[in-house]
């Protein structure tokens, strides 16, 4: 086994960040800065995207810092370190300074599925990291290309049951959310799709649309711009969470699969140690930015929804998720050395 991503498309990480540069200068009279707390913040923040530029985790991270830096009267800037599937620049972050300004915006699949998977990630998710902030929470989309034979997950799902591993099903990477979710579905219900890693979602996507691969399986908002312009098709989500684009696609429960209900979510960690009084400051700031109604809307239409939520809260989600994932990780055989 190789990666671990759960990323957006470059095409939605580009339209987002300009959506947001453009909407500035229309609303920055508007925003309230925070004044700072004991001095900080007195310099930049760096915040750490463990993906390379153009997929999801870089979108969301820009998401946050083009609109931070007005809140903060600080430069918030995005630092991507890729690698390992999100293992090097998490390792970074955590052996950061605890200062608070150096941050790491990070997802499920890095925080509560590498630990089980890689024998050797770098990192404790829990010793290492003091959470933040949960960004948004969000399903998986299960999609194919326009002009796919199939109309409907029911038909994909016949085919892929009367010819095992016949359908070819692209992922972010071996080991991901995308991939668990492929495992679940092959050994609950039968639907026995051929996987196809690929090293982050952009080249999935490009070769779904290109016909080399039959299906994809990423996060909503890393295809939500394709189904708006009819090139791609949604044919289920894994959760409830059903905005924007995918406000009509069905979820795998409603169509009858169990222990299908899956989330991604993407947040702020500081590295452990860091003060409680900065942890607090930085949680107003972003969430000061989340509440922005251009921000709830791109996060909105990209499938997702905004959280928002408090350092203590986000802690107990990671931990739930933590327990949750490396049971599916242990079922699934994947495994890094």
């Amino acid at each position: 086994m190789s990666r671990i991503k759960q990323v957006l498309a470059g095409t939605f990480a580009t339209v987002a960040v300009l959506a947001i540069t453009m909407a500035t200068s229309a609303t920055s009279a508007t925003a309230q800065p925070l004044a700072p707390v004991g001095g900080f913040p007195s310099q930049p923040l760096r915040f750490v995207s463990p993906f390379p530029a153009g997929g999801g985790n870089d979108a969301v991270t820009r998401i946050v810092t083009t609109r931070l830096t007005e809140v903060l009267g600080q430069t918030a800037v995005t630092d991507n370190r890729g690698g390992a599937g999100g293992n090097i620049g998490t390792r970074f972050v955590a052996e950061s300074k605890p200062d608070g300004y150096t941050l790491l915006t990070s997802q499920v699949s890095v925080m509560a599925v590498n630990p089980s998977l890689y024998s050797a990630p770098g990192f404790d998710p829990v010793k290492n990291f003091t959470p933040v902030t949960q960004i948004n929470a969000a399903p998986l989309a299960i999609v194919v290309a326009a002009n796919a034979p199939w109309q409907t997950f029911a038909e994909l799902a016949a085919q892929a049951k009367a010819q095992p591993q016949k359908i070819t099903f692209a992922t972010p990477g071996n080991g991901t959310l995308s991939h668990l979710v492929g495992v679940v579905l092959d050994k609950d219900s039968g639907v026995a799709l051929q996987h196809v890693p690929y090293k982050g979602a952009g080249p999935a996507i490009n070769d779904l649309l290109g016909g080399q691969v039959n299906v994809l399986i990423t996060s909503t908002s890393s295809v939500a711009s394709f189904i708006q312009s009819g090139r791609m098709r949604a044919l289920a989500v894994t959760s409830p969470r059903r905005l924007g684009v995918f406000a009509k696609v069905p979820t795998l429960e409603e169509l009858g699969y169990r222990n299908a209900r899956f989330e991604d979510w993407y947040g702020v960690f500081a590295p452990a140690g860091t003060s409680p009084e900065r942890i607090a400051y930085l949680n107003r700031a972003i969430a000061q930015v989340l509440q922005m109604p251009e921000v709830v809307k791109l996060i909105n239409e990209g499938g997702s929804d905004v959280v928002a939520s408090k350092p203590d809260a986000f802690a107990a989600q990671l931990k739930s998720d933590i327990a949750r994932w490396s049971h599916i990780v242990k079922l699934s055989g994947a495994r890094v050395d």
